[in-house]
């Protein structure tokens, strides 16, 4: 049996899709492809906010799975609406690697350094925002593309791209997906969780199967389980899962698409979990910032630390803050 791995066709994609496969490969000792698949984020051109964000990254490759057309899909979680695909489940979540944003800036500047008017390109409204309240000082430009394309906008960070317009003085990216395609090289400062929460699920990955593919916890002997099954089970963190699913319960509460100004991040500590998260205005003007732990280390358990936070959010004036519908 070859097990099908659906994948968009980016080059950040394929690489984490290949990472998951020979991992699910090692694990289950069958062999693995990976499935190219275009997206509708993917087609289009215009703004991801302006196109409503949830989503677009995703169902093309929930159809495939639904279609048979592959067995898992490999999503970067933060991609993937809150709510739940009929057929279909979150059948692992490799273990989280760097959740942080960071920042790519010309000539080795740090945030601090930017001068003011600098020309800062992010295509997320919640980096976005965060940046502005950072810094109202500075330009902040709306941008598409794949990483090699927006690092081919700041001077010096092109590598061998030759026509790269080299038009900003910085991009914001995400840590984890420059860390998987191994251009760490261009970061010139991390931002800290105090600076800019992460999105929901950032720096995870979501592998997706069909229902009937998934692991049971009802089944506790592994013969009663298909070679797939076990696979995913054994490559899913536990703790991993536990963070995510609290961020992503942020979201569902404020009924919020993946689009919004809405940062969060849950981490296990000892016997603890603990969750911080912020809604923005998108010009950086105002936002709401709450935090609290939970020792119910179940899912029940973190997506009601997730309800918490969210609620704590509304009732701090989330909702007056940010149009929290328009991204969905």
């Amino acid at each position: 049996m070859t097990v099908r791995i659906g994948t968009r066709a980016s080059k950040l994609a394929l690489t984490q899709s290949q990472q998951a496969a020979d991992q699910l490969a090692a694990i289950g000792g069958f062999p693995v492809e990976l499935v190219r698949i275009k997206t509708e984020g993917d087609v289009r051109t215009g703004s991801l906010s302006q196109m409503g964000g949830t989503g677009v990254f995703v169902a093309a490759l929930r159809d495939a799975l639904l279609e048979n057309a592959c067995d898992v899909a490999v999503h970067s979680l933060k991609d993937l609406p809150t709510g739940a695909a009929l057929g279909l489940t979150i059948a692992a979540t490799p273990k989280r690697v760097d959740v942080r944003d960071a920042l790519c800036a010309r000539d080795g500047l740090k945030l601090v350094d930017l001068p003011a008017g600098a020309r800062v390109g992010t295509g997320s409204p919640r980096r976005a925002a965060q940046l502005r309240a950072a810094r109202p000082d500075l330009d902040v430009v709306d941008i598409r593309g794949n990483v090699d394309t927006r690092l081919g906008r700041v001077p010096g960070l092109a590598g061998n791209a030759e026509d790269a317009p080299g038009d900003l003085d910085a991009v914001v990216l995400a840590a984890a997906g420059l860390e998987r395609i191994s251009r760490l090289d261009v970061v010139t400062e991390f931002f800290e969780t105090d600076v800019m929460l992460p999105a929901p699920g950032q720096g995870s990955l979501a592998i997706e199967c069909r229902t009937a593919d998934a692991p049971r916890q009802s089944d506790s002997a592994e013969g009663s389980q298909g070679a797939l099954a076990q696979a995913l089970a054994a490559l899913n963190d536990e703790d991993t899962r536990l963070a995510v699913t609290a961020e992503r319960a942020v979201l569902a509460r404020l009924e919020a698409g993946c689009a919004a100004p809405v940062g969060a991040y849950a981490y296990r500590k000892g016997s603890m979990l603990y969750l911080e998260a912020v809604v923005c205005a998108v010009d950086g003007s105002k936002s709401v910032r709450e935090k609290k732990a939970t020792d119910g280390l179940t899912e029940v358990g973190a997506t009601l630390l997730g309800i918490e936070v969210a609620e704590l959010l509304l009732a701090a004036g989330a909702a007056d803050i940010t149009d929290l519908a328009a991204s969905r």
